[in-house]
């Protein structure tokens, strides 16, 4: 693809119908982010969604599950993406306890985050259960994109962060939520930690656009958390790859400052006002 390409086509906002449009054509990618520097880097290099995930509650907040998230951070973070977002498809993760106790509960919470936050869609976890919740809050005109196989707001139930799908009846539920989240309305599902084949198969039936992590290649698009892809992370699953080691670098870089602060050498007066 030529330059004078690429650029025309980065120019225009991503909406959820050009989302839509590319389903089985054009790959998504997809970041988390949760600030506005991270997130004017991501959208001048072309990523397609910055979802703020309610996963700021493991690498933002030192949470050992996304569960204590709230809904006042999930909007404060959102607000901050979507000042930086100039293209991107912002999306805001609905944290646990925002859109499991009503539908009318849920749509409360997501009008706020696209209100409040700025958001361009809300995203929640849940299959058959969630279907008419979905329902409701697109029927306010807020699009939704769905989230099911590994959800990690139901990390208790699970006993962990474990595949999907597996067996024959886990594939069924895998699939059968996946086809409750279509057909509420939803305008692309997360399909998270599950066999490839099924990944597959779910892509290949559903008329939605399905965004992988950790479900093979065959989706129509991919999602990482920011920390994982930037090297960021103490630990990451095996379906990541770090596209670089941010952290060893900040380390050498942090390292180096704390030595010339010590040895007087910082600041010199290249680096005074003058």
């Amino acid at each position: 693809m030529s330059t004078v390409t690429l650029k025309s086509a980065r120019e225009h906002r991503v909406t959820v119908p050009s989302l839509q449009r590319r389903k089985g054509r054009d790959p998504i990618a997809m970041l988390t982010a949760y600030d506005f520097a991270f997130a004017r880097i991501f959208d001048t290099a072309g990523i397609d969604v910055l979802l703020v995930g309610d996963s700021l509650g493991n690498v933002v907040q030192g949470h050992d599950t996304t569960l204590p998230v709230t809904l006042e951070e999930t909007i404060y973070h959102t607000r901050l993406v979507a000042r930086a977002a100039l293209r991107a498809l912002v999306v805001a993760d609905m944290p646990f306890g925002t859109f499991q106790i009503s539908p009318e509960d849920a749509l409360r919470n997501a009008v706020r985050c696209v209100k409040e936050g700025g958001a361009h869609a809300v995203k929640l976890e849940g299959g058959v259960a969630m279907a008419a919740t979905i329902e409701r809050i697109v029927t306010a005109e807020i699009p939704v994109m769905g989230h099911v196989g590994l959800t990690p707001q139901a990390i208790h139930r699970m006993g962990g962060h474990r595949v999907q799908g597996r067996s024959e009846d886990g594939a069924q539920r895998v699939l059968e939520d996946a086809r409750a989240v279509a057909a509420a309305g939803a305008f692309a599902v997360v399909l998270e930690g599950m066999p490839a084949e099924l990944a597959r198969a779910v892509t290949r039936e559903l008329a939605i656009p399905t965004i992988g992590i950790g479900a093979g290649v065959d989706c129509d698009g991919q999602v990482l958390v920011m920390h994982d892809m930037l090297g960021l992370s103490d630990w990451t699953p095996s379906f990541v790859k770090a596209y670089a080691q941010v952290g060893v670098t900040v380390a050498q870089a942090a390292r180096h400052f704390a030595e010339e602060v010590r040895e007087r050498k910082f600041p010199d007066p290249e680096h005074s006002y003058r």
